[in-house]
């Protein structure tokens, strides 16, 4: 009796293993695709700036491709991507089951619903306005909240059937990160105050809060699992890391003024949002300290674990990115860099080197565990080298420039030498993304290799611990 109760037992988790080895294998596919498409057409947006008529047609036009590869980068790639790490590393932190399968595949099919409506949406002409990462018509964006409520439901319910008694640290980041969210987008929706200097603030309010408070914790959340996974060893500091939660909460949701310096705002809502914008310095460095001390005396390791080197270089985006916001909101600094290039190289230092890195990271640490397939050793160093040397070149490329398009500015030189000083920056720019293309085209064929296709020859640092293809 006993004997056929274990195995029910063993069965059960065996099919629970299989139900969430395709809920990460299905969100992982999905973001990939989007990856894809949305850097595709940051690619073409890269060479219009040196070929304004290169595909001048009208459905190619830069106003039009430019919100389609920001808010498919962000809606697309970016959040199913998350998505899919953070109900594996609920289910495995709690040790536990998925609390709804089906509410998953759900979800899922309301993120996609959501990019592809919005991205037909944005080519035909239709849009909410010139409203920086929500220009997404207001159903469309009704349908993606539909689709963070059910993954909120979805992670709570998985963490309240834990079989331990504390909550670990990344379900509070990946589980914040989805509520704060909904809070965000229902605000930004809402009509009432969407005119005049209203819509203004809530603009800054959302563009900032979409990346701190809906990127950043859940990649923090796969730090905190996927660092001591693959080191096997505890995080350095648990009381580090909660500090940092709480103050990253308590400081990011007012820094959105900073990017409305100068502007009709009232000048003590710029001025709050630049002493918070200091503020973020500690959450972001006693962070990034916790991740960087877990790994002392072992850097050595990333010799031999790429997922570790994707990781790391997360952190360190996390880390010069977020301490590169808090200078860039002092306004002897906007007097420079506001509204030039140099604003451009800092998004994709944070969105591509700390959070896009962080989604590998996270993918090729985790995803072999799931499906027991990992990626061929020469993938996955074509894919972080060509990432990391396409990345650096395009933000070096374009903080240089930018900030001589500032200076350019500030001399009150025509308009027009600003654009001729920019031209070789867009040049490098260029050559960056397509590097960073063709990065994306090598992760998608590891991905292939780590679900479908034939196994590669990576050695995963976890698998060759365990000995097992789940953990």
């Amino acid at each position: 009796m006993q004997a056929s109760i274990t195995g029910h037992h063993a069965a059960a988790g065996a099919e629970d293993d299989r139900a969430l080895t395709a809920v990460f294998t299905a969100y992982t596919v999905s973001a990939t695709a989007w990856l894809l498409f949305a850097t595709a057409v940051g690619l073409l947006l890269a060479f219009k700036f040196g070929a304004p008529d290169f595909w001048a047609a009208k459905y190619l036009t830069f106003g039009r491709l430019r919100p389609i590869h920001t808010n498919d980068t962000f809606y697309g790639w970016a959040s199913i991507g998350l998505v899919g790490l953070a109900y594996y590393v609920a289910a495995r932190s709690c040790g536990t089951r998925l609390y709804s399968t089906r509410l998953a595949w759900i979800g899922l099919v309301l993120f996609n619903l959501a990019a592809v409506a919005g991205t037909i949406a944005l080519e035909l002409g239709y849009n909410w306005g010139d409203l920086e990462y929500r220009e997404w018509p207001w159903p469309i964006r009704l349908v993606f909240l539909a689709a963070l409520l059910v993954t909120g439901w979805n992670l709570i319910g998985t963490v309240a059937r834990r079989n331990a008694e504390d909550i670990y640290l990344s379900n509070w980041y990946t589980i914040c990160g989805v509520l704060w969210t909904c809070v965000i987008a229902i605000v930004a929706t809402l009509p009432w105050y969407q005119y005049g200097l209203g819509q203004v603030a809530i603009s800054g309010y959302y563009m900032h809060n979409a990346v701190g408070m809906w990127f950043t914790p859940l990649a923090l959340g796969v730090f905190y699992y996927a660092i001591p996974k693959i080191l096997s060893r505890p995080i350095y500091s648990y009381a580090l890391g909660v500090f940092a939660f709480w103050t990253n909460l308590l400081f990011y949701p007012l820094l959105g003024g900073h990017h409305f310096l100068f502007s009709p705002l009232p000048w003590w809502l710029q001025t709050t949002a630049i002493v918070f914008s200091v503020a973020m310095l500690v959450p972001v460095w006693g962070g990034s300290a916790n991740y960087l001390l877990t790994m002392r005396g072992r850097y050595r390791d990333m010799t031999h674990s790429y997922p570790l080197m994707f990781i790391f270089v997360g952190v360190i985006g996390y880390l010069v990115g977020s301490t590169q916001g808090t200078v860039e909101a002092f306004r002897s600094m906007q007097a420079i860099w506001h509204l030039t290039n140099f604003t451009v190289g800092h998004s994709h230092l944070t969105m591509y080197g700390f959070v896009t890195f962080a989604v590998w990271g996270g993918i090729y640490a985790l995803l072999p565990l799931a499906t027991g397939k990992s990626p061929g050793r020469l993938g996955i160093a074509m894919h972080f080298w060509m990432a990391l040397v396409g990345s650096f070149i395009y933000v070096i490329a374009l903080s240089i420039g930018g900030t001589i398009q500032g200076l350019d500015w500030l001399h009150q030189l025509p308009f027009i030498q600003s654009v001729v000083d920019m031209n070789p920056y867009w040049v490098w720019r260029g050559a960056g993304g397509l590097l960073m293309f063709l990065s994306h085209i090598v992760f998608a064929w590891n991905v292939w290799r780590m679900t479908s296709g034939q196994a590669g020859n990576a050695a995963s640092p976890i698998l060759a611990r365990t000995g097992e293809a789940a953990a």
